[in-house]
């Protein structure tokens, strides 16, 4: 028996019932029309902002410059302000088509968090429910704080590309090309912050059993380190490390969310006799 949410989608009325191949295609439907709503409301306020956004993104590059250095000339505005090279007439608007794309995609992920949570929820049972706001909470602050530590560690990685060529290479970055791989970067930290929650959720539904991951510590180091160099555009030392260590850390507190979870557990069921 199924029945409607407040948000207009469908739930299961009991504890751990089951939805049929239709319902779950209907309410799958219902959350991708509301999440791609909300990507383009976000790209919409985006495209306002878009000026701001822009010199945001821009002050990672002006710090691998020296004050001194920041004259009035082509490269720096007459605020010191860095300016990017365009090398194609159709390339600002393919750059701010880009940009507040991404940015909406950025700004919707609370909406997109619920929603990937209101789709799950009706194959959970009733105690695992409340951990609705939780999630998307922790989901968005992850988020957050993944692209805040990409955002800091680009004037490092960039300092490192523009001087492993040797002093004769200059360079000169276009739009497209350096906004493209700043914003790679604070997406794919953002979505490696969401880590611990994978794993958290895996224990949770008794897919992955904590002795496991303990057992294989070492592997998942080497597991990270290969993963952080496949998902992170730079492949400099800096950013490698930026990300591997905050990522094993997520991985030790994953296992002593675990333990500690068990614990109450054992106790309660103790309790109980």
């Amino acid at each position: 028996m199924t029945n409607t949410d407040n948000d207009g989608g469908t739930g299961n009325l009991d504890e751990g019932g089951h939805m049929t191949l239709m319902e779950h295609l209907a309410e799958l439907r219902n959350r991708l029309i509301k999440s791609a709503v909300a990507v383009v409301v976000g790209a919409v306020i985006c495209w306002i902002f878009y000026p701001f956004i822009l010199d945001f993104l821009l002050e990672p590059y002006c710090r691998t410059f020296p004050p001194e250095e920041r004259v009035d000339s082509a490269l720096f505005g007459p605020d010191g302000g860095c300016n990017l090279f365009v090398h194609s007439p159709l390339e600002p608007f393919s750059v701010r088509i880009t940009l507040v794309g991404y940015s909406g995609l950025a700004l919707a992920m609370p909406v997109l968090l619920w929603q990937g949570w209101r789709f799950i929820a009706p194959g959970l049972y009733r105690h695992e429910k409340r951990y609705a706001i939780p999630f998307v909470a922790a989901g968005v602050l992850l988020f957050a704080l993944g692209a805040a530590l990409a955002y800091w560690s680009l004037p490092r990685a960039l300092d490192f590309l523009k001087d492993i060529g040797g002093p004769d290479l200059v360079s000169l970055f276009s739009p497209k090309l350096y906004l493209g791989f700043v914003v790679k970067m604070m997406v794919a930290f953002g979505i490696a912050f969401q880590f611990p929650i994978v794993l958290i959720g895996l224990q949770a539904m008794g897919i992955v059993e904590n002795r496991t991951l303990r057992r294989i510590r070492s592997y998942a180091v080497v597991g990270i380190v290969i993963l952080v160099a496949v998902i992170t555009p730079s492949g400099d030392p800096f950013t490698l490390m930026a990300l591997s260590i905050p990522m094993y850390a997520f991985y030790e507190f994953s296992i002593l969310w675990g333990v500690l979870t068990r614990r109450r557990q054992r106790k309660r069921e103790a309790a109980g006799r």
